[in-house]
């Protein structure tokens, strides 16, 4: 992955640890991203505050959230039922 390609930046939240995103998050900060998107779905959401926060409170303190955006997804289950799954995507930025 280069920087230069649109994307680098976003951050996919699932079940790893928060440190492992926080340092995803750091590494794309120390590759001169100007901002880092965080998205996560359901109950990745909590986990996604927390990323953001570490980053932000530890890490990179000049970092601040430039914008948080947060919507309802469908998607299809095993039985093709469509179920409504909530989403948030976390944008972080060095000021």
């Amino acid at each position: 992955m280069g920087f230069n390609n649109p994307g680098d930046n976003i951050i996919f939240i699932g079940k790893k640890s928060a440190m492992a995103y926080v340092l995803a998050c750091v590494m794309q900060f120390n590759m001169n991203h100007d901002t880092v998107i965080l998205k996560a779905r359901g109950k990745s959401i909590s986990h996604a505050v927390d990323v953001a926060e570490i980053v932000r409170n530890k890490f990179v303190t000049d970092a601040k959230v430039k914008d948080i955006k947060i919507a309802t997804e469908i998607i299809e289950g095993e039985n093709g039922e469509k179920m409504n799954v909530s989403s948030i995507e976390i944008v972080l930025g060095k000021m």
